[in-house]
């Protein structure tokens, strides 16, 4: 019998797939076909051997594409679902089967959740969560944070956020920001360094350095890195290199802490 492959230990905790096909009604874009296969080879090639795939907005609550991809997977990877909080028993413990760890609210998005609509959609999915021992994640604005501290209060699951929780470097002295990052992170929330180029930064991103060191600083080592791969924000032909989105989290902790966050993956999707 053929040794088992001996993976990378890193994570890539932000990852997306497509087909090209099947997007929801007012998606914003229309995805180039992505499968995993691509992502496994780069991400492996730097260090990560397990992803993360996140349902993208454009597919709504249809994950059945990305639990397709974890299935073929066979435990290497987990995921992180939209629902819509009508799914069955025996969808949801599917779901969980193949690799899934948490269920997403998107607020940005223009085919994600309102904000007025998530305290109903809270109510029906806490329960949910709560009994597979999943968490909620989270892509919102900073200024939607005190909102999103009440809800983790409330409910008391572990919360997620996307993409630095939307902090810019126009961020750095919001003081309403910042407290409600504090208190999300003392409850035992976790933060994603991913999506630089969403906050309005430029490659090599050297403007976001203060705002992961002073994240680093109230989450401890309850943070994770992504590389949001395949980038929806450029053009298909025109990828930033995946090495590029990987630097700025050495170049802003150094290499041990660097690590440290690549390998975190290992502990929150457990």
């Amino acid at each position: 019998m053929a040794n088992p492959v001996t993976l990378p230990a890193g994570w890539d905790c932000h990852v997306h797939v497509f087909d090209g096909a099947g997007t929801a009604p007012g998606a914003h874009y229309t995805p180039v076909p992505r499968p995993l296969a691509q992502i496994e080879s780069v991400a492996q090639a730097h260090g990560c051997g397990h992803l993360v795939l996140v349902q993208p907005s454009v597919y709504g609550s249809d994950n059945s594409l990305m639990l397709q991809a974890l299935r073929a997977a066979t435990g290497r990877h987990r995921g992180v679902v939209v629902l819509h909080g009508e799914e069955s028993d025996a969808d949801l413990d599917a779901m969980h089967a193949a690799g899934v760890r948490g269920a997403r609210f998107n607020l940005v998005s223009p085919v994600g959740s309102t904000l007025e609509a998530v305290p109903e959609l809270l109510e029906r999915l806490v329960p949910i969560v709560q009994a597979r021992g999943w968490h909620l994640q989270w892509y919102a604005q900073p200024a939607q944070l005190p909102q999103i501290e009440a809800w983790q209060k409330a409910c008391g699951l572990p919360f997620v956020l996307d993409h630095l929780s939307g902090l810019t470097a126009a961020h750095v002295d919001d003081t309403a920001a910042w407290d409600s990052l504090r208190a999300l992170a003392d409850a035992g929330a976790w933060i994603k360094l991913s999506g630089w180029y969403r906050l309005q930064a430029t490659a090599p991103y050297g403007a976001l350095q203060p705002l992961v060191r002073r994240i680093a600083q109230c989450f401890g080592e309850r943070i994770v890195w992504g590389s949001d791969w395949p980038h929806t924000s450029f053009a298909p032909q025109a990828l930033p290199a995946y090495a590029s989105l990987w630097q700025p989290v050495v170049r802003a902790l150094g290499d041990a802490q660097a690590q440290r966050v690549r390998e975190a993956g290992a502990r929150l999707y457990a």
